[in-house]
């Protein structure tokens, strides 16, 4: 739930990113181990009481997803091999015209694994935000 309450004066960072070894979903090769993952969770379920997760609806709320790619990292953990970055294309909300393929909110995102790729951090100043 979001309590609006607690954030009296909001502002915009802005961060330079090495993305080192990235596991980069928009690749052949990361959607390939994202399968394998996936079917390592559904093959982990095998007790019917426990149940797979379920992306929400709108597909904000990804708890599928995030299990997959939880379950890749302790795949690749196992191997000795650790991603330090995850880099994500989603496609959400609608068309922005009749048939078009470009949608109102898609966006990437990266996550950062490992800390020491963040190399800065900085305010973005008001003016640059119209």
């Amino acid at each position: 739930m979001r309590r609006p309450n607690l954030v009296k004066k909001p502002t915009v960072i802005g961060a330079v990113i090495d993305l080192g070894l990235c596991l980069d979903t928009t690749t052949k090769a990361a959607t390939d181990m994202l399968a394998v993952a996936y079917q390592s969770l559904l093959d982990s379920l095998a007790d019917p009481a426990t149940r797979m997760p379920k992306n929400g609806a709108d597909l904000r709320m990804r708890r599928l997803d995030c299990a997959v790619v939880g379950r890749l990292h302790a795949i690749l953990k196992n191997s000795d091999m650790e991603v330090d970055t995850v880099r994500g294309v989603f496609v959400e909300g609608a068309p922005i015209y009749s048939g078009s393929g470009f949608h109102a909110k898609t966006h990437s995102q990266i996550a950062v694994k490992n800390l020491a790729c963040i190399k800065g951090v900085f305010r973005v100043p008001k003016e640059q935000l119209a």
